[in-house]
This record gives C-alpha cells, structure tokens and sequence, in this order.
C-alpha cells in the first residue's frame, strides 16, 4: 500500500511540474462600473499593484451597467483559465432581488 501512495504522489507531483508558471499572459481586470467612480480607482490601484507583484500587465476594462450586473456577466462568461478577475462591489450581492 505504502508503495502504491508512493508511486501515485510521484505522478501527480510530474503533473504538476509540467504545468506553465502562472501568470505566462497579460491579465485582464473586469471593473462593473463606469471610468471617475471610487471602484474604478480603487479597481486600477488594485491592478497597479497586481502588475508589479506578478510581473505580467494587468489590463483594466471598465464594464459599467445594471449596477455592475454587465461587468459580472462579462468576467462569468469569459474562459476559466484564471487570466481574468472582476472587482466585486456589494451592490451586487443584492443583484438577483433586483434584476431577473
């Protein structure tokens, strides 16, 4: 048994190390509200910060409607690669009272 545990970490642990460092690619930074407001600025403070402990660009879209509703909507829908963050305010925790 201990030499079936053994053998299977060893696997898992070469899968692993054949893996690209993340991030390899710029990263994209969903803010769900318009440019001036205080998310949009905390949102490229944020990103400014990200960019230099990463070392990879962390590109900003502003995705402003629906009270963050678009924004959100933008970042659920794009591929599940990890490459792609939203800021999340709290107006949107009530989001599903408000909107269908």
């Amino acid at each position: 048994m201990r030499t079936f545990l053994a053998v299977l970490s060893v696997i898992f642990a070469l899968n692993a190390y054949g893996q690209d460092s993340w991030p390899a690619r710029p990263i994209r930074f969903i803010l769900p509200f318009p440019p001036g407001g205080g998310t949009d600025i905390l949102g490229r403070l944020i990103a400014e910060r990200l960019s230099a402990s990463l070392g990879q660009p962390v590109v900003t879209e502003n995705r402003g409607g629906a009270g963050g509703n678009v924004g959100a909507e933008a970042a659920a829908k794009s591929a599940p690669d990890g490459y792609t963050l939203v800021l999340v305010a709290p107006s949107l925790a009530i989001s599903p009272t408000l909107y269908s």
